[in-house]
């Protein structure tokens, strides 16, 4: 297991993978069981992903990612999905809590009506707030990929609608961004691009 920092430097995008490498499912399965520990708003956990190692669905999600080749020879291509309705989960999500007296009958009323308020008729937000939390998610799956001995590239060059009407999805999943999952096919350690000093991106008040 490598320290956090260690990975956090070592992670990086790749662009090519090494081609015919299978990924087995309960090493997907046990990444996505710490993916799901991710922070969420309200807790509901607003992330679907769609794991995609079929070599023929493959091609077609590459036909709406504008044809890019890291698709073609990654071991998956992982759909990130924000869920626009995930508010309507929540009853379920904080009704295990009040059944254990971890929460009482007025709190949790007071938690539903909470996220109603936040979410019900609010569309601009319901999409904002499928893409905040899934984003988190993604890169918490990327981290744990890299800890894991995969290698991942987050993409966002692809037609959503394209990608909707592939896989068939309703309208209330939004298609975040792609990643790609392989054993980079680079053997040299890429020098990292440049990156902004931290006084550059960060203003510190009242310290």
């Amino acid at each position: 297991m490598s320290t956090f920092i260690d990975l956090v430097q070592s992670r990086r995008s790749a662009m090519n993978f090494v081609e015919g490498i299978k990924i087995p499912q309960n090493e997907l399965e046990e990444m996505f069981s710490y993916a799901r520990l991710a922070p969420s708003a309200f807790n509901l956990q607003h992330t679907h992903y769609i794991v995609i190692t079929d070599e023929i669905l493959k091609e077609e999600i590459r036909k709406g990612a504008y044809g890019q080749y890291k698709i073609h020879s990654a071991s998956a291509v992982i759909v990130v999905l924000g869920d626009k309705h995930a508010y309507l989960q929540a009853p379920e999500i904080y009704g295990g809590l009040k059944m254990l007296g971890a929460m009482s009958e007025e709190e949790f009323d007071q938690t539903i009506e909470s996220i109603n308020s936040s979410y019900i008729g609010k569309d601009a937000f319901q999409r904002d707030d499928a893409i905040r939390n899934a984003s988190l998610s993604a890169m918490q799956f990327m981290l744990i990929a890299k800890d894991k001995g995969w290698d991942t590239c987050p993409m966002i060059g692809f037609d959503p609608e394209a990608i909707q009407a592939t896989l068939n999805l309703p309208d209330n999943l939004v298609p975040v961004m792609l990643i790609t999952i392989g054993k980079d096919n680079n053997r040299k350690i890429r020098p990292r691009g440049y990156r902004k000093p931290v006084n550059e991106f960060v203003e510190f008040i009242g310290v």
